[in-house]
Parts: C-alpha cells; sequence; structure tokens
C-alpha cells in the first residue's frame, strides 16, 4: 500500500483477496478468490489446509500467513476465514469476517453447523455475493445482507427454482394455511 517512491498510500478498494468457509477437517464449503494470489485451485487448497493446519487449535482471530492477513473464526463445525494483503487494515478485514458469520448465523436462525449450512447453501452464497465483489467490500451490516439475500431468493420464478425449493415453499403455504 506504501510507495516509498512516491511517498503516499496506493488506496484501493480491492481489500478482500478471499472468503473461505471449511469444515472441522479443513474442506471447502465455499471458497471465493478475489484475485490470481492463488491461480490453480491446487494451490488453493494447499493454502487452505496451510491455513487450516496453523489455525484450528488455536485460540487467536488474526495470522500472518505467506504474506496475508487472515482473519478467522470458529463455531461448532464451521471455519469462516477472510483474507486480505498483508498491508490491509486487520479491522476491516475482521469487519468483514463478522459480517460474514452474523449473516449466516441469521439465515441459518442461530443454527451454525454444517448440516443446516449447506441446507442453506444457496442463501449464504448470496449473502456472500451481497458482502463482498471481486473483491470490493459493498456491506458491512449483517441485517441489511440478510434482508437483500432474502429479497434475491425469493424474487426467483417457479421456473427457475430447484425442486428443493419449490417443496419448500409447498411446505411453508401448508404450513401457513394449517395455521390459520
Amino acid at each position: 500500500m506504501f510507495d516509498k517512491q512516491s511517498n503516499m498510500f496506493d488506496i484501493t478498494l480491492y481489500t478482500v483477496k478471499a472468503l473461505l468457509v471449511l469444515d472441522n477437517d479443513g474442506n471447502r464449503l465455499i471458497a471465493k478468490y478475489y484475485d490470481d494470489t492463488f491461480p490453480t485451485v491446487k494451490q488453493q487448497k494447499d493454502f487452505e489446509q496451510s491455513l487450516f493446519t496453523k489455525t484450528h487449535r488455536v485460540n487467536a482471530e488474526v495470522i500472518l500467513l505467506e504474506g496475508l492477513t487472515c482473519v478467522y473464526r470458529t463455531s461448532v463445525d464451521l471455519f469462516f476465514c477472510v483474507i486480505g494483503s498483508s498491508k490491509e487494515n486487520e479491522l476491516i478485514v475482521l469487519s468483514v469476517l463478522n459480517t460474514l458469520y452474523d449473516s449466516v448465523s441469521q439465515i441459518l436462525q442461530k443454527d451454525v453447523e454444517k448440516r443446516t449450512f449447506l441446507e442453506n447453501l444457496d442463501s449464504v452464497l448470496l449473502a456472500v455475493d451481497e458482502i463482498c465483489d471481486k473483491g470490493v467490500i459493498l456491506e458491512c451490516d449483517a441485517q441489511e445482507v440478510v434482508q437483500r439475500a432474502a429479497l434475491r431468493n425469493s424474487d426467483v420464478s417457479l421456473g427457475e427454482q430447484t425442486m428443493a425449493q419449490v417443496i419448500q415453499t409447498a411446505k411453508e403455504q401448508i404450513r401457513w394455511s394449517l395455521l390459520k
């Protein structure tokens, strides 16, 4: 960020290099890389394993790994991580991590575990896209992220929904009709 020749900060909006959600074995559930720091899937998975190995037993929030600032958080059997450059402000990256975790927690109705995470993966992916796009932070308010993800999810026409979504919608409508 700091250029010695011009003595000025190189200001950029591209603050996030990656968003990761891993399971308790270090296997990826979500991996969004926003630049070419790790251009191949093999390099990405190697980095994820290295990160998981170094952090899964440590009770900290920030680690500098391979020249990258990694902030992380665990919950039951999920491992959330946001990665920025080594020159990035840790508080900004931590804000993205907190938004990611809080959004997922609201989407999963406080049941943040692998099974419910995978059942609601479509909504979680929409939330991730609302938080960050191509490394640019779009939103840091979890409530707003969840609201936008819910709007996008409900706007999908019946023909474009998956069978699971159609069944879920039918179940909800039946429940409401029985409750009346």
